[in-house]
């Protein structure tokens, strides 16, 4: 009697279309969703890191963040120089996150700052092969972390310029993580920065630094080819 109410109730088809119809497939859950998106950008992150790191350079500014640090005790050493990690960070992560509304907000298009970045990272790639870094002036303990190690020497003009390249061609996601590997990286290499400086030397210290501007330079060509090829796409098409 049951069953014969459910059939005159409801078509056989129905019914039988209920009890063979597959469960609906769930949609991959966000952290699913986040290490699809990452394995798709590994090429772009890899490459976003590896220049980040170049630019930042922490191994071939071993010898300035020395030469900043000498008199300060290994405590305060340490303190300056997690006070100049916090800032960078800070200061990176900002502008890959609001580089390109800044140039929006001044009319700049993405290929004009390709070329300047370009030929302002070519410009500190050229400083650093041919003239090298310079003793920084003494300065109070309580700046150093800020100024200079934060910035300039951490975060400067060729960082800022690579992280918003790398936002407009990677996106953010992958910007904000190569920030963060670099930064994990950079604070390993100021954590034993003895260790490290015995390593190399002096001799092995300048020779990254000058290893690591020829990877500036040539990145430096890259941003510039791009954006002109870029502009003379928009022109013609």
């Amino acid at each position: 009697m049951f069953v014969t109410t459910i059939i005159r109730s409801k078509p056989i088809y129905l019914i039988l279309h209920s009890l063979t119809r597959k469960p609906r497939e769930e949609k991959p859950l966000l952290p699913e969703t986040l290490i699809i998106t990452l394995t798709c950008s590994l090429p772009d992150l890899a490459k976003a890191f590896v220049s980040l790191f170049v630019v930042v350079d922490p191994l071939g500014n071993i010898p300035i963040f020395l030469s900043l640090t000498e008199s300060m005790s290994v405590e305060e050493r340490h303190h300056t120089f997690r006070v100049a990690l916090i800032t960078g960070f800070i200061l990176m992560i900002f502008f890959a996150a609001v580089g390109h509304y800044i140039l929006l907000l001044f009319g700049i298009s993405i290929e004009s700052f390709m070329i300047a970045g370009g030929i302002l990272l070519l410009i500190i790639s050229l400083q650093l092969l041919l003239a090298g870094w310079r003793k920084e002036e003494s300065l109070p303990a309580e700046s150093v972390g800020v100024v200079p190690i934060a910035c300039p020497l951490l975060v400067g003009p060729g960082a800022i310029t690579t992280v918003i390249m790398y936002f407009q061609t990677s996106g953010i996601l992958v910007s904000i993580i190569a920030v963060i590997l670099v930064f994990a990286l950079t604070w390993l290499i100021l954590r034993f920065i003895d260790p490290v400086n015995r390593l190399l030397g002096k001799t092995g210290s300048l020779v990254v630094s000058r290893v690591m501007a020829l990877f500036i330079a040539a990145i430096a060509i890259e941003f510039i080819l791009t954006g002109v090829t870029r502009i003379f796409h928009h022109s013609f098409s």
